[in-house]
């Protein structure tokens, strides 16, 4: 924690070398992550409802994250130790992974950790808007998501050939990148917290009773929204375009398995090397844009790239190259897209606490997970993966209009 004496630089200099750090040492334990499902279909022989389990849990878990993110809410003395505890507790459970068969204790572990990591985005977004000013935080998070995905675009591709040469060898990649990532708790700990005014005195915890802990995030939350129809026409739109996103998810290890028969390796080139390089490239000049167009315009525009992946990955059956297009355009959507996630709290709080908004779009994932998957799963006993996809398109498609629609609302005033 500091005080208002501390130099403005110290505390931001501190404060971009802890998410850079973080985002960096992060980067070999993301790379074998995004690889999971993909080791559930081919390693571990997992059941139908197992895969779709693991994609429904990813998202929903941050229904749970959102309590862990209210622990912050107007608590700035809470923020770093969110930060540090959410890392540490998250990346734990993967030291079992070298000796534990059952499948589900992968599927817990993996929810465990998005709940974690998805939880301490409100911390983080509140601390970049506290100690980093309008402009340079576009740019802090533009590069720092930048260098970690340029790493997870080559780290991935050496996984996946020593994956497809030594039979279950990614049992101990995790604990290994686990470790690495842990160190980022070392910079964390160093950031400081500049506020003028006193910590809130807030009602004990033990006085609150555990029905009103339960049902407080979800009123603040739908009050947010009632007062804020701005923000909301935002959740609306960003989660049917997310829906589109999700719904193609359990399909995607059949369609690639299957249909075009891909190894590690070629899962990795495209997933990791080409999604990394095209958010490499794409998101300075996203940062760029943020501060130019209507939020909502800004979100259209990455939304036309969202259509545009399921038919390149289709055309993929007929040559691969379009696979690696496609991904390779994912990840200048998605470089867009998750600015806009993680910074639409600084931009519509103007000078509110962001850590609520933030929470909302936590929950918004959380309820869009709790059943999209699901449908896209019962879609792939009637239909197959290509047209799964197909509708996922349709969705973005649905959500790009809408968010066009609404960029002619006047732009939020930003967060200074």
């Amino acid at each position: 924690m500091a005080n208002p004496t501390h130099s403005h630089d110290l505390v931001r200099k501190r404060t971009c070398d802890a998410y850079m750090w973080t985002k960096i040492l992060n980067t070999p334990f993301w790379a074998i992550y995004n690889l999971l499902p993909y080791i559930f279909y081919k390693d571990l022989h997992a059941t139908p409802l197992q895969i779709t389990v693991i994609f429904i849990m990813k998202p929903a878990v941050s229904i749970i994250a959102m309590y862990w993110s209210a622990w912050v809410e107007k608590r700035k003395d809470r923020l770093l130790p969110n930060l540090i505890w959410a890392r540490l507790l998250s990346h734990l459970p993967f030291f079992l992974f070298p000796f534990v068969d059952n499948p589900w204790f992968f599927i817990v572990c993996s929810g465990f950790y998005m709940m974690l990591t998805v939880g301490s985005v409100p911390a983080w977004m509140e601390v970049l808007k506290l100690n980093v000013a309008g402009g340079t935080r576009e740019r802090v998070y533009a590069y720092g998501s930048a260098f970690g995905y340029a790493g997870a675009a080559v780290i991935p591709w050496a996984l996946g050939t020593i994956m497809d040469n030594y039979v279950e060898s990614w049992r101990w990649m995790f604990p290994i990148t686990a470790t690495i990532s842990l160190i980022a708790i070392f910079f964390k700990s160093r950031i400081l917290i500049i506020h003028d005014e006193e910590v809130p005195q807030k009602q004990p915890m033990s006085s609150i009773s555990i029905k009103e802990q339960l049902i407080r995030p979800w009123k603040n939350a739908w009050g947010l929204m009632k007062r804020r129809p701005d923000f909301a026409r935002y959740q609306w739109a960003f989660t049917l375009g997310g829906a589109g996103l999700s719904v193609m998810q359990p399909a995607l290890p059949v369609f690639f398995m299957d249909q075009l028969s891909l190894t590690y390796a070629e899962l990795a080139i495209a997933i990791a090397l080409c999604k990394g390089i095209g958010f490499a490239i794409a998101s300075p000049s996203w940062a760029q844009l943020i501060n130019k167009v209507n939020i909502y315009r800004f979100n259209g525009l990455a939304g036309i790239l969202m259509c545009l992946f399921p038919l390149f990955l289709i055309a993929a059956q007929i040559e691969l190259v379009w696979l690696y297009v496609g991904y390779l355009l994912y990840g200048v959507m998605q470089a867009g897209n998750e600015m806009s996630w993680n910074l639409s709290g600084p931009i519509f709080s103007k000078n509110e606490d962001s850590s609520i908004y933030t929470s909302v779009n936590v929950l918004t994932v959380g309820l869009r997970g709790c059943f999209v998957p699901a449908i896209g799963t019962l879609l792939l006993y009637v239909m197959q993966a290509g047209g799964v996809m197909l509708m996922g398109a349709i969705l973005c498609l649905l959500s790009t209009g809408f968010m066009m629609f609404y960029s002619r609302s006047p732009l939020p005033d930003k967060a200074t």
